[in-house]
């Protein structure tokens, strides 16, 4: 988002998101000097939940490894899991640690996570052979993690999402659903200017960015993704963290494992996930270029051998010319490669994304001439149809046939994401678009007062997220176009 932001800042409180929660404990789980074991539900959706397990270790002494096993009831599975082992058989699972988080100091916690296929709970919980007391309790016990306080921002307080927390290394992918987007595509790349699945067949990706989810967290839930991802027919969900605006520089493992967390219900739902380094102001992307590499890192190795996840690395440059912007993702997509060889990187062009139509001008000559010294990556293009008129889609229309060009954010309204709706020439670059397989994620998926949020205000403290009632002009609009039958 461009700066349509500096009136974002001024927008209402939302409701905090708020975690269901189930908790199992040790035998001796009210006693101290104890480690316990609790079980989360982070979310849960029609067809499967995230749960996480906690280990508290209340003894004097440290644990040096640890094992959690648990029976699944007939019909729930885990399809995938992060931060630690996984074995078993059947509905008989075993976690245990990994080299990373094996010893655990007394007062000190550790956590994992899973997503589950099912609506089925563990039960019969033993945590290094103890068992649990009386398996899944209905509220969190006194151990049981609470998510971060929210940090200040200039506008609304954030509302907590609780996540996975730190990972070391890559966990087993969730196995896409038979049918989705990522099922019939695999890994994508690039193909000359083209975006390209593991056939190497063309295609192009239609789909929703978030809002910022340090406000609108309430609006991407499981149970809104889920509509997305079956009744809107999405293939892709693009992530917006910001990073200044009260997001990530204020708690950045909290927005770390939101990310992360996202991630999983996107690939649960066999959706493809882009991860939105959402850069805004400061407009100069090298300023946080320290966070972005220790926050790439992460996610890229954590989800390294996922299929789904596509890395966009500064959303919106201003202020600054090509070569400033080229220093940064050259310094940057090493340390996403050295982590995740395979997943497309995608890079910000001149003045807010425009390819320089909004300052300076000349962005697709100047980036022909000079690109970005790595392979699999894309330029990014922004427009707001009712402010974008022929300047930016002649612009646009010759870097489709110069650059591989994605688009990851657009709206029908004017550039603050608000005012009137412009359809007729939204439908021309989404035309063009199509013609020319270019993907595209339309802002936003959130409840936001302005015209260009899908749905009406209210929507996501009340969960009304199915259907199309509670959908804005502009949310029917782009519900419909993505719709469309896709061509895999």
């Amino acid at each position: 988002m461009s700066r349509k932001l500096r009136s974002v800042l001024a927008a209402g409180a939302v409701t905090a998101l708020a975690a269901l929660s189930l908790a199992v404990a040790v035998s001796t789980a009210g006693a101290a000097g104890t480690p316990t074991a609790t079980f989360t539900k982070v979310s849960e959706w029609g067809s499967g939940f995230e749960g996480r397990y906690t280990i508290v270790n209340g003894g004097t002494t440290t644990l040096s490894t640890w094992q959690v096993s648990f029976t699944l009831p007939t019909g729930t599975t885990i399809s995938s899991h992060w931060d630690a082992t996984r074995s078993g058989s059947g509905q008989q699972v075993v976690f245990g640690n990994v080299g990373w988080n094996g010893n655990v100091a007394p007062g000190a916690t550790v956590t994992f996570g899973f997503i589950g296929v099912g609506a089925g709970s563990p039960s019969g919980c033993l945590l290094n052979g103890q068992p649990c007391a009386g398996g899944t309790q209905p509220s969190p016990s006194a151990s049981s993690p609470r998510p971060p306080s929210p940090s200040a921002s200039p506008s609304r307080p954030p509302s907590p999402s609780a996540s996975p927390s730190r990972p070391p290394s890559p966990s087993p992918s969730a196995s896409p659903n038979p049918g989705t987007p990522v099922a019939a595509n695999g890994q994508l790349r690039v193909c000359g200017r083209q975006l390209c699945n593991k056939n190497g067949k063309a295609i192009q990706l239609r789909g929703m960015s978030t809002h910022g989810i340090q406000w609108y967290s309430s609006c991407a839930t499981a149970a809104s993704l889920s509509v997305l991802a079956s009744e809107w027919q999405a293939d892709v969900l693009r992530i917006s963290m910001y990073i200044q605006e009260g997001g990530y520089e204020t708690d950045p493992r909290r927005y770390t494992d939101m990310v992360h967390n996202y991630i999983e219900l996107a690939t649960a739902r066999g959706m493809y996930a882009i991860v939105d380094w959402h850069m805004l102001d400061p407009g100069d992307p090298n300023y946080n270029l320290a966070r972005a590499k220790t926050f790439f890192t992460e996610i890229a190795q954590r989800h390294a051998n996922k299929v789904n996840v596509l890395y966009e690395i500064a959303n919106e440059p201003s202020g600054v010319n090509w070569s400033s912007i080229k220093s940064y993702a050259d310094q940057l997509i090493p340390v996403i490669r050295a982590q995740d060889a395979e997943a497309v990187v995608l890079v910000g062009t001149p003045d807010w994304s425009s390819l320089g139509v909004s300052g300076s001008g000349g962005g697709v000559s100047t980036i022909a001439a000079n690109p970005v010294a790595a392979g699999n990556v894309m330029y990014v293009f922004h427009f707001y149809a009712a402010s974008h008129g022929d300047a930016y889609y002649n612009t646009f229309a010759q870097a489709i046939d110069t650059l591989p060009m994605f688009v990851t954010e657009f709206g029908t309204q004017e550039y603050t994401g608000d005012g009137p709706n412009n359809f007729t020439m939204s439908q021309r670059y989404l035309d063009l678009m199509a013609a020319k397989k270019v993907s595209w994620t339309n802002w936003n998926f959130s409840d936001d007062f302005r015209s260009g949020a899908v749905f009406t205000s209210g929507t996501c403290s009340a969960g009304a997220f199915s259907g199309t009632a509670r959908l804005k002009p502009a949310g029917a609009w782009v519900r419909d176009r993505i719709r469309t039958p896709d061509d895999f």
